[in-house]
């Protein structure tokens, strides 16, 4: 049972996005950003490309990040059930299913990937984000945790 509670996190993560990503297109103009502290905005940006907008200016972007994000989701639902895994890699892998389903439920309906969380050091600013992206990152950098753990204790073996 508590291997598949888990997934509850699907649901959380996808609703908190379109919360978020929601309250950016109904109050912010595209473009639009509002200053919370000298160093991050919140703005309304739009992303055709992959992640920080990699090849968004590509002719064929759009098919490219539709249609490999769902292989690449399909291929972790698999994993997830197909194989026995410690509960830190599953909800790793859960993580980044929840982003990915944020962001691609955004490129089905709208075309790109609302982000909106602008952090900047003067005129240099990192690739706005959002939620669903955080949660891609934060199952990434666990799963590299775990993976690195497990194979410092395999080497003291």
């Amino acid at each position: 049972m508590r291997k598949y509670l888990v997934f509850l996190v699907i649901p959380v993560v996808f609703i908190i996005d379109r919360f978020t990503k929601v309250l950016i297109i109904s109050y912010l103009e595209y473009l639009e950003g509002i200053a919370v502290v000298p160093f991050f905005s919140i703005v309304h940006a739009r992303n055709t490309g992959g992640a920080f907008s990699l090849l968004a200016q590509h002719p064929y972007a759009k098919y490219i990040f539709t249609f490999l994000p769902l292989a690449v989701i399909g291929m972790l639902f698999y994993v997830v059930f197909a194989y026995p895994l410690e509960f830190s890699k599953r909800f790793s892998i859960i993580c980044i299913l929840s982003g990915a389903i944020g962001n691609m439920y955004d490129r089905l309906t709208q075309g790109y990937v609302v982000d909106f969380l602008d952090f900047y050091c003067g005129r240099y600013h990192w690739p706005a984000f959002n939620v669903a992206d955080i949660s891609i990152s934060f199952g990434v950098c666990l799963w590299l945790f775990v993976e690195i753990k497990g194979s410092i204790k395999k080497a003291k073996r």
